[in-house]
């Protein structure tokens, strides 16, 4: 009986096993089955003997990454880059999608969602083009006013500070949306009755707030902070590559851009894959962190 029980239910979903079956076919090609290349980290790899033929090497490789300065220069900017696109940008899709929780009008309401969602789909070319027109020292219209005002522009995208803050402000704006909509969603779970409980308790807008809707929301924002500490050092290529310059790569150098420079361009594919293996070693690292102390609040993932 059991057996047909389970015939049954299986025969049943199979629609969803076959619409399924692509993700499980991606994830398979392109993210588990490329891990086999790791061994390149540990040998001297070339295109002529292959991964089963080239000399092992061991950890030399990794010895020669972190013996010069430029991979330690590199990991630090991946570092900070990446933190501070954390604590900068992490709350403000929380704290838009308070305020559109509390918008009144639907059409409105709705309005703000496809504007803060809608540059989720610009690729970063586009974007940087976007951050060029207006931050550019020649052409940009913010410099055209400086220059009309004040006499000498402003060199926005070649000075430190001002490249990383652009650098954060961009990335924020093209992807709060989407975060906004994951808080949004995990909002309607929260009883309307905890909102006229607190209410009849007297407690206020802001109270209710801090005291109904963030715990409500509690699991979801552990849950993102959890996967955002995996990619901790992925400081996305597309954005640093469309927005960096010769003046600034002093801090615009990064993991991503130094295995595309070094391993694609130049050739050095068991030094860049040694890079990289340490990339998922450090995310991994701050995933089980993560966890660990979401643990204590018993929202941890496993």
């Amino acid at each position: 009986m059991r057996k047909l029980f389970r015939g049954a239910l299986f025969q049943k979903n199979i629609p969803l096993y076959v619409m399924f079956a692509p993700v499980i076919a991606y994830y398979l090609i392109f993210r588990y089955l490329p891990i086999g290349g790791l061994v390149i980290a540990f040998q001297n790899y070339n295109f002529f003997d292959g991964i089963l033929h080239s000399p092992w090497v061991g950890l030399k490789n990794f010895q020669m990454l972190f013996s010069t300065d430029k991979t330690l220069l590199i990991i630090w900017n991946t570092l900070w880059l990446s933190f501070l696109n954390l604590i900068v940008g992490f709350p403000v899709p929380i704290i838009l999608a308070l305020l559109l929780n509390s918008v009144k009008k639907m059409w409105y309401k709705r309005l703000v969602q496809t504007l803060v969602y809608l540059p989720h789909f610009f690729s970063w070319v586009i974007v940087g083009g976007m951050v060029v027109t207006i931050f550019s020292l020649e052409s940009g219209f913010i410099n055209q006013w400086i220059t009309q005002h004040y006499g000498e522009p402003y060199p926005f995208l070649y000075r430190h500070f001002s490249w990383v803050s652009i650098f954060v402000g961009a990335g924020i704006w093209k992807e709060m949306g989407f975060s906004t909509i994951i808080y949004l969603a995990a909002l309607t779970s929260i009883s309307p009755s905890l909102y006229e409980a607190a209410s009849i308790d007297g407690a206020t807008k802001w109270r209710r707030t801090w005291h109904v809707t963030l715990p409500g929301i509690r699991g979801t924002i552990i849950l993102v902070l959890i996967l955002s500490m995996g990619r901790i050092l992925e400081v996305g290529f597309d954005q640093i590559y469309n927005l960096r310059n010769a003046m600034v790569s002093q801090i615009s150098e990064v993991i991503s851009t130094y295995i595309f420079s070094m391993g694609i361009q130049g050739g050095q594919f068991s030094l860049t894959a040694a890079l990289g293996f340490f990339e998922s070693v450090v995310a991994f690292i701050f995933i089980l962190g993560a966890n660990l102390i979401a643990k204590k609040f018993d929202n941890h993932l496993f």
